[in-house]
């Protein structure tokens, strides 16, 4: 595998269509949590440049950091609050165009302006989410979610 993941093209659902093969073949071998989650949130930095990319896990109560991209962020993160909080607990994803918009949004960044959080199952229990911030209103849309939801079920079984 290419240590080398960044992909040309203008075209996002391109972009996706090529990364998401290349992220299963990198974690398909690997059977370690942390080492997954690490590379998946760099390949998705690193290709679409986005401001931060990460994990959180369910631990008990609450959102716990895990590997991420990016600047420093919350460690922990209440169920129900901010994006990543109440997408767990409504079990979708969610899109912000605008994170002044959301209520209850929780800046771990005066810098990120709009977000997408994917919920990660397996089976019916979530135990991770995908969070991804953009320092630009309005990056995410409907094919980062299809994407981003088709990613999450690939390497499930790799990081849970």
């Amino acid at each position: 595998m290419s240590e080398n993941l960044i992909i040309k093209g203008s075209n996002k659902q391109e972009m996706y269509k090529t990364l998401i093969p290349q992220i299963e073949a990198l974690v398909s071998a690997e059977t370690d949590i942390v080492a997954n989650m690490a590379n998946i949130a760099a390949a998705l930095k690193q290709t679409f440049h986005f401001f931060w990319v990460g994990f959180y896990v369910v631990k008990e109560d609450m959102l716990v950091l895990a590997p991420f991209q990016g600047p420093l962020a919350c460690t922990r993160i209440k169920y129900g609050k901010g994006v990543c909080g109440t997408a767990w607990k409504e079990a979708r994803t969610i899109i912000v165009a605008d994170v002044e918009q959301f209520p209850g949004h929780i800046a771990c960044s005066s810098l990120s302006r709009s977000e997408i959080v994917v919920p990660i199952t397996n089976g019916n229990n979530i135990f991770a989410v995908l969070d991804i911030d953009s320092e630009k209103l309005g990056s995410f849309d409907r094919i980062d979610a299809d994407n981003l939801e088709k990613l999450c079920k690939l390497i499930a079984p790799k990081i849970s």
